[in-house]
């Protein structure tokens, strides 16, 4: 039985709800209708996808899977990366002992204050004198260690037992297997949250892939939207459903690990 005095809360509530879900209902609704018909506001659904679809297929050169894949290989493959590097430096910072260790964490909290767009030339410079363009490498090392990821573990190594690692040590376990046995089974609910983070990252990057990635066959979705999108005139019901298909893969990732992600921002912050 609801109580009277929670029913202005829980209709405040459905509209706030109502309110998040529209703009995903709308982007549905309109990959499924005609160009004039998204441009005349309508919210109704159409008959047009599998025409969209159809649009979006051979739109750039036919690129449409290929930039999903280069997409999943890019953001999969950094967030592999990001997740062992940053862990395993918050992991250092926070449970080895060191004067110097603090100073050290302060210059690289000092470089979130760089803006990326500074860094952007020297790095591409970087990037083409070694002969990288194009290549899943150019589009992950910029990224593959943040400061902010690496204070996010450092933050929740706080909660790992140090009594732990004492005890394995006694046991002679080498260091090495503390982290990978011991640690990241216990830090799972982090994992989880850095890899949500990580990967849409990844996923939504669009400036710096287009500054490297200068072929049609590397380009990932955001570029590929940003593509169909560049012409004369413009698709809005193709361009929709391009919307949908770039947006699908993080909100299923987001909602499987929901849970776990919840935990580890939670538990970063304590």
């Amino acid at each position: 039985m609801v109580q009277r005095r929670l029913i202005p809360t829980y209709i405040f509530l459905i509209i706030c709800s109502l309110i998040s879900v529209f703009p995903l209902y709308w982007m549905i609704a309109a990959a499924t209708n005609t160009s004039l018909n998204v441009a005349r506001g309508s919210i109704a659904f159409g008959n047009q996808l599998l025409i969209n679809f159809e649009h979006l297929r051979n739109a750039v050169q036919g690129t449409l899977w290929s930039s999903l894949g280069n997409s999943f290989l890019y953001a999969t493959v950094q967030t592999v990366f990001t997740l062992f590097i940053c862990s395993l430096a918050g992991y250092g910072f926070e449970l080895y002992h060191d004067k110097h260790k603090d100073r050290l964490f302060g210059i690289i909290l000092l470089a979130m204050m760089v803006p990326a767009v500074a860094t952007m030339v020297p790095l591409f410079v970087l990037i083409s004198k070694v002969k990288l363009l194009n290549s899943v490498w150019a589009f992950i090392l910029p990224g593959i260690s943040t400061p902010f990821m690496i204070m996010m573990f450092r933050q929740n190594s706080r909660n790992f037992p140090p009594d732990i690692m004492e005890a394995a040590r006694i046991d002679g376990l080498p260091e090495w297997k503390i982290f990978f046995k011991m640690y990241m089974p216990v830090q799972k609910s982090i994992y989880a949250a850095a890899g949500v983070i990580s990967f849409m990252n990844a996923w939504n990057a669009y400036l710096w892939p287009k500054v490297v990635m200068t072929d049609n066959r590397a380009q990932t979705m955001p570029m590929f939207i940003a593509n169909i999108t560049s012409g004369y005139t413009v698709d809005y019901g193709m361009t929709m459903l391009g919307v949908l298909f770039c947006s699908l893969p993080t909100m299923i990732i987001f909602f499987i690990l929901q849970k776990q992600f919840a935990e580890g921002i939670t538990g970063s912050v304590k």
